[in-house]
């Protein structure tokens, strides 16, 4: 008897999908499940390769069927959708993962740890609490300027608000004034939280010798190195530099045929929160050198000179993940290209 190669697990909150392939490519079983003997029928399986889809609950099931001996697999949705065969169902969902899996050139997502995702969770309660704070910020703003209070946008000028909420001689009403107070303690308390998350996350970036690395390039801040730790698979996955550049989506689209390169705007089908990150950190860099000038001769000067800034500033973002891939890989910190010896 042939022995299992691939096994597709279609995972669900109740009942799973179990798809078995040979070697060939035949089908060795199709099995329904529910969650509480997943794990008993794949140890009581020949060691082989178990594929699933990258979702949220994944990571979690890949460290516990890697547990039991088996290889694990983890397919973006995605590349797995061109196998599905005509109807959609879960069998059919659990052998389109094994025949996606089977593809030798077929890209797979690292399992995370449980410290990763532990960080993942602080990165993003984070990121959920500023949204909710920008919201009320702009719901604030919106509501006072109904009645002739107006302020920039962005939450330097949120004294404005509050100064016209408090000042007597403002003529708002009496039920404006108590729901901007109710705002503006609800935005107090907000940004009192994610000032306490932002303590724990520069600990934790301290903590560990790779983030410090991380940090030591300009525009690369806690924050930054946090995500690029939680979120970025082993840099040894990637070939070159350019490859995790193009994994951020920090490349430009392609529309080529014929042998001729058609290229467009950055691609954005990466890791959209390390990208923007980046991005982000690359425009503070290119302000401040469009403010106290860039060193001479700099890329970044020859840049400035003849390029938009937001423009410089994605290139830059190319050149940075390309600078923290080589860190990554050659465990050094950073070195400025411009105080290097001519």
């Amino acid at each position: 008897m042939s022995e299992v190669a691939i096994i597709g697990l279609d995972l669900a909150k109740r009942v799973f999908q179990l798809h078995g392939a040979m070697a060939d490519g035949s089908v060795a079983f199709r099995r329904k499940l529910p969650r509480a003997r997943v794990l008993d029928f794949l140890a009581s399986q020949q060691r082989c390769v178990v594929a699933m889809e990258a979702c949220a609950s994944a990571h979690s099931w890949g460290r516990e069927i890697a547990r039991l001996g088996h290889k694990v697999r983890l397919i973006p949705p995605i590349y797995v959708k061109p196998f599905v065969k005509r109807q959609k169902n879960d069998a059919a969902d659990a052998e389109a993962i094994a025949e996606a899996a089977s593809r030798p050139t077929m890209r797979f997502v690292a399992v995370k740890s449980e410290e990763q995702q532990a960080r993942a969770m602080l990165f993003r309660t984070r990121d959920l609490l500023v949204r909710q704070r920008t919201q009320l910020i702009n719901a604030l703003r919106g509501h006072l300027a109904e009645h002739g209070v107006v302020a920039p946008t962005g939450a330097a000028y949120l004294n404005r608000l509050a100064t016209a909420i408090s000042d007597e001689k403002t003529d708002l009403p009496e039920p404006v004034r108590q729901m901007g107070t109710l705002y503006l303690e609800q935005i107090e308390a907000l940004s009192a939280r994610v000032n306490d998350l932002d303590r724990q996350m520069r600990k934790v970036a301290t903590e560990a010798d790779n983030t410090r690395r991380l940090q030591t390039m300009p525009g690369v801040g806690p924050i930054t190195a946090m995500a690029i730790e939680t979120f970025a698979p082993p840099m040894t996955i990637f070939r070159r530099s350019r490859d995790f550049a193009a994994w951020l989506g920090l490349v430009p689209r392609q529309h080529s045929t014929g042998g001729k390169q058609r290229l467009g705007a950055t691609s954005k089908m990466g890791q959209r929160d390390i990208r923007r990150l980046l991005i982000t950190g690359a425009m503070a860099v290119v302000q401040h050198a469009s403010r106290k000038g860039a060193p001479d001769g700099s890329w970044l000067g020859r840049m400035l000179a003849k390029k938009p800034r937001m423009l410089v500033a994605i290139a830059l973002a190319n050149k940075m993940a390309r600078g923290l891939w080589a860190m990554m890989t050659t465990n050094k910190d950073f070195k400025n290209p411009a105080a290097a010896p001519a």
